[in-house]
């Protein structure tokens, strides 16, 4: 599938900065600047890039408790973030939400969600809505290995395949869930092979080959605008940090950790770029750079930002 030049520039610049992101915000939780849980996506950024980009502004996505690739990668603000996660009134959600629950309506991000697996049905009520008004809307429902054993995946994938609709799942394998190995709790070499159980198609894919991911959601994105229903999407690769920041990671072992770092998907990508002829070594770099000081300013304005007003507290709060 051929990607415009701009595209594919745009595609490594978004990967870029959910890798500085993440990076810096594990710097700033362990100064102590940033309360509650983090959970970082330092390693998943081409699954985020390669699906999002397939979107249309307009798009849904939802997202789970390490959510801030996802957001990043569908158009999220890294200021407003970082504000966010800053507990600050200029973030996404004035403070209130934090790190798992940032949401965007207005650029289709419908939340981060810190329950496992509670994403899916949000995303099929999303389609649905798209479905009945024919807005040719398409929902994308990002989830970890962990949520695939749960309920609420057969209830949300049945339901997406029975009525079908404009929905993609796609599964982030990272290898855990929380510090279980997917050895343990699925005795499938592909998760993806659920997928006949419920009469749609069901792929498993290099989860740090961004293009790979970019061309397989492509197609299913295309499917569901078409009127031909959901699919079912493994992208396999891993987390670099533990479970949450603070996690001692005792459960898996630091050669595993080193072999996947020689995959990371950035590098990567940017020679693959190179020798495209679409993006040299220096302007790679350039980027770098460039994404780098974006976030020193995120960080800036989230620490000169306000803090909420106590009496706040009840405002936006809908029971």
């Amino acid at each position: 599938m051929a990607v415009e030049k701009d595209k594919l520039i745009e595609m490594y610049r978004k990967m870029v900065r959910i890798r500085e992101f993440e990076l810096r915000v594990a710097k700033e939780f362990a100064k102590g600047h940033i309360a509650g849980f983090v959970h970082l996506y330092a390693g998943e950024e081409a699954v985020a890039v390669g699906a999002c980009t397939t979107l249309n502004l307009d798009d849904y996505i939802t997202s789970t408790h390490r959510g801030h690739g996802h957001l990043i990668a569908k158009g999220g603000k890294t200021d407003l973030m970082m504000a966010e996660l800053y507990a600050k009134k200029t973030g996404y959600c004035k403070g209130k939400g934090g790190s798992m629950h940032i949401a965007d309506i207005d650029i289709g991000i419908l939340g981060a969600n810190g329950i496992v697996g509670a994403g899916l049905g949000i995303a099929d009520g999303a389609a649905l809505a798209s479905k009945m008004k024919g807005t040719k809307q398409v929902a994308i429902s990002f989830m970890g290995d962990g949520a695939t054993n749960r309920g609420t995946f057969h209830e949300a994938v049945n339901l997406a395949s029975i009525w079908n609709l404009p929905v993609v799942f796609i599964i982030e394998n990272n290898g855990y869930a929380e510090a279980t190995p997917i050895t343990d709790t699925c005795r499938l070499a592909d998760i993806s092979d659920r997928a006949v159980s419920y009469g749609i198609p069901g792929k498993s894919v290099d989860g740090n080959d961004v293009l790979a991911i970019y061309e397989t959601v492509a197609e299913a994105v295309a499917r569901a605008r078409k009127g031909e229903g959901p699919t079912l999407i493994e992208c396999k690769t891993y987390r670099w940090a533990g479970h949450f920041e603070g996690d001692s990671i005792t459960y898996r072992t630091k050669a595993e950790l080193e072999d996947w770092k020689k995959k990371d998907p950035i590098p990567r990508f940017s020679k693959k770029l190179a020798g495209m002829g679409v993006l040299s070594e220096g302007g790679a770099v350039k980027i770098d750079q460039e994404i780098r000081d974006e976030i020193d300013s995120a960080v800036k304005f989230a620490e000169e930002s306000p803090l909420p007003a106590p009496e706040s507290t009840l405002e936006d709060v809908y029971a």
